[in-house]
This record gives C-alpha cells, sequence and structure tokens, in this order.
C-alpha cells in the first residue's frame, strides 16, 4: 500500500481543532502528553467511541439519541481531561490545549441535523468552521482509502466509511482545510504537531 504524504501544518503557534476518535481510546495515554506539549494552541473534540455506541443500541429516537450522543462526547472528553488537560464548554480559539465539551454549544446553537449521518466528525468539522480554523481528524485508520490506494488528497466527496456520510460534504462547502492521520500511531502526531510531514489524508478544496 502506497502512503500518502500529507501537506504541513505550517507555522508554529496557528491555533488547530483537532478531533480524537473514540476508536483511539486504548491509545489516550500515549496522545495526551503529544496534544498537551503542542506547539500550536489546540481545541480538541472528543469522539464518542463505545460511549457513542451505547446510545446507538438503545434504538432511541433521532432527537433523543442526537442529544445522548453529544452527551456521550462529554463522558470521553472528561475521560480525556484526566490525563491533564483541561476542559471547556466555550466555542472560543484557545491559547492552549483545552479540550471542548460540546453539548451546551450545541443545545443553544443546534446547528446539525438529527441522525445518525451527524457524528463526532461533523460536529469537530462545525467547531472548525466557526472558528475558521483548520481541522485534525486522529483515526485508527491512515486515512481515505480507493481501491486499496491511500487518498493524499481528496477535493471532491468520495464514498468512505472512515468518517460520517456528511463529514465530506461540509468540509468542502464550508472550506474546512483537514487532515486525517492515524493516531493510534503516536509518532504521527508527534511529526505533525512539530510541521513534519507524515502519512495521510488532507481535504481541501484547494492545494
Amino acid at each position: 500500500m502506497r502512503k500518502g504524504r500529507v501537506a504541513r501544518i505550517g507555522s508554529t503557534g496557528i491555533p488547530l481543532v483537532v478531533k480524537l476518535g473514540g476508536s483511539l481510546y486504548n491509545h489516550v495515554p500515549a496522545l495526551v502528553p503529544l496534544l498537551s506539549a503542542s506547539p500550536h494552541p489546540l481545541l480538541i473534540v472528543p469522539g464518542g467511541g463505545a460511549f457513542a455506541d451505547s446510545v446507538r443500541a438503545v434504538g432511541l429516537d433521532d432527537d433523543t439519541a442526537h442529544w445522548e450522543a453529544i452527551a456521550a462526547m462529554e463522558q470521553y472528553g472528561r475521560y480525556l481531561s484526566s490525563y491533564g488537560l483541561p476542559t471547556t464548554e466555550m466555542l472560543a480559539v484557545p491559547d492552549t490545549p483545552v479540550i471542548f465539551l460540546p453539548l451546551s454549544c450545541l443545545r443553544g446553537r443546534d446547528p446539525l441535523q438529527h441522525s445518525w449521518d451527524v457524528t463526532s466528525d461533523t460536529i469537530a468539522a462545525w467547531v472548525a468552521a466557526e472558528l475558521r480554523r483548520d481541522l485534525l481528524l486522529l483515526k485508527s485508520v491512515d486515512g481515505i482509502m480507493t481501491e486499496g490506494v491511500l487518498r493524499e488528497r481528496v477535493s471532491t466527496p468520495v464514498k468512505t466509511d472512515v468518517v460520517d456520510p456528511l463529514f465530506l460534504p461540509f468540509v468542502l462547502e464550508h472550506d474546512v482545510n483537514t487532515w486525517i492521520i492515524n493516531g493510534s500511531r503516536p509518532e504521527l502526531l508527534d511529526r505533525f504537531l512539530r510541521g513534519k510531514p507524515v502519512p495521510g489524508t488532507q481535504i481541501s478544496t484547494t492545494f
């Protein structure tokens, strides 16, 4: 399998929105110190992971499931904070790495449709769009694949199960420059945050 090389993040100190996937639960002890030491201010959006899966399993109606799944993101966020990162409920560009607990903000604004087509991926994209910041998705896969090949760049919607169905249309429509890298390899996060190229997928309308 050919490895892509995503573009560099840019100058040290530029704030970034980071979505830390729930599938990386077992890697949190290695990832959080790297996020804490980031040379970039980070607003970290927690995924849902097993917490959201428990909501899916109950079979709730769409409206109830939407809010319960966002509450599940906060459960994961509080787990992340147990490793030393502070939390915030404010939708604002941070000065230092901080975990965003989204329930209060999203209840107040209610910007996204209530369905399982919207997960923490698109919620993180909405956060990045609101703050006009780039987005990094930390997943347990290398990026978006087509026909067994890792896509270095994506500029139009493609069929994939790496992100939720509304994610690619949203980030492309709102011009959210996005990277996907494999968070189960913490060394990649370390390199990326220091401005070095790493394997992954970049999503943007311009390159």
